[in-house]
């Protein structure tokens, strides 16, 4: 099984797939990252080309999902701060593949908003095809785990009285910086700050549904393909950004999401 942060990035207008590799990144003979899904790190090694520092390249999304799959509600505290009982099975949502955004990338504020939240989640990446499957073997289908910012346009979502439109803007899912392919999520922090003040300060083991229950639960729903992302949920502290502000959102284990808004 491989144990991994693997990317993909831009060096020279030329977008390739790689590995953290200490402080650097290591390039991999390989033209999908798809393709590395239940490699060894051994063979994984053999593939490595030339090494990069971070500063010479640019972080582009791990993948290029089909669709991203957030899960609403999903953690104790977060219901708790909401004063709401906890959900019986997971509530979705789907954002299009065009709200994606990279590390580093900057969200867009829509003009017709003027409540601008930030969601620090954890997500699930799907490393294949997954339909009508069983939670027991759910991690057959985890490619990895990654960080995504469920940005949403609150004001809206209250004037719809849905989630759509609010969560769909183009740059309103922010997705990376790599997929951890072996992620232990048990005990783990996650936390968000809005220009360095901490805002979001949780525990992964505040899930009330488990990345297994979650995958199999939307499986049996809609079909999962290579390269898809689901978004666990956000922990309690959400708040609102402003333009200039700068988000970041770190997971133990994982690493850090960083973005601005313009």
């Amino acid at each position: 099984m491989i144990n991994m942060k693997l990317l993909i990035f831009k060096y020279k207008n030329k977008i390739k797939i790689g590995y953290f590799n200490e402080n650097k990144i290591s390039e991999i003979n390989c033209n999908d990252i798809l393709n590395l899904f239940n490699k060894t790190n051994e063979e994984i090694v053999k593939l490595s080309l030339d090494s990069f520092n971070l500063n010479e390249i640019k972080i582009l999304t791990p993948t290029n999902p089909s669709k991203i799959i957030c899960v609403g509600l999903n953690y104790k505290d977060h219901a708790k701060e909401l004063n709401m009982n906890l959900p019986e099975e997971p509530i979705i949502f789907i954002k299009p593949s065009t709200s994606a955004i990279s590390h580093e990338s900057n969200i867009i504020y829509p003009k017709i908003s003027n409540e601008l939240d930030f969601e620090g989640e954890l997500a699930i990446v799907i490393g294949k095809k997954a339909y009508g499957i069983d939670k027991k073997i759910a991690d057959d289908y985890i490619f990895g785990y990654s960080i995504l910012n469920d940005v949403t346009a609150r004001d809206i979502q209250r004037k719809d009285g849905q989630w759509t439109r609010a969560k769909s803007f183009n740059t309103f899912a922010p997705y990376g910086p790599c997929i951890e392919t072996d992620f232990d999520y048990v005990n783990k922090k996650i936390l968000t700050k809005l220009n360095n003040t901490v805002k979001q300060d949780s525990n992964l083991n505040n899930m009330i549904f488990t990345p297994k229950e979650i995958v199999s639960f939307i499986s049996n729903v809609m079909t999962l393909n290579p390269g898809d992302v689901i978004a666990t949920g956000t922990p309690h502290g959400v708040g609102s950004m402003d333009k200039k502000d700068s988000i970041s959102i770190y997971i133990e284990g994982i690493g850090e999401l960083r973005n601005s808004v313009l």
